[in-house]
């Protein structure tokens, strides 16, 4: 059975960081990319960051994050991460993790959400 279970999220204010990881178990986390998405009220869960599974992984990001957020794995861990920088309120969501390689072949992701982790950006 596959979990993900992800955690780090809170109530930050504007400008500032936060760290979440995604703790994966029941399938070969090295075998697999990895992705975070997010869901804010009222709106469609859309997809933030996603890293490939080579030795050299290779990124990618929506264009509202980048350059603000960046996407990491550890292998050893079985763990994916995403830190995120200069938050800004319209960052407030859901944030989930899930395998990225349905997104690298054009596919919907697997359902395989965990609970998600609350990011609020407030003053």
């Amino acid at each position: 059975q596959v979990q993900l279970v992800e955690s780090g999220g809170g109530l930050v204010q504007p400008g500032g960081s936060l760290r979440l990881s995604c703790v994966v178990s029941g399938l070969t986390f090295r075998n697999y990319a990895w992705s975070w998405y997010r869901q804010a009220p009222g709106s469609e869960r859309e997809l933030v960051a996603a890293i490939t599974m080579a030795s050299e992984p290779m990124t990618n990001y929506a264009l509202s994050v980048k350059d603000r957020f960046t996407i990491s794995r550890d292998n050893a861990k079985n763990t994916v991460y995403l830190q995120m920088n200069n938050l800004k309120p319209e960052d407030t969501a859901v944030y989930y993790c899930n395998e990225a390689d349905s997104y690298y072949s054009g596919h919907p992701p697997r359902d395989y959400w965990g609970q998600g982790t609350q990011v609020t950006v407030s003053s």
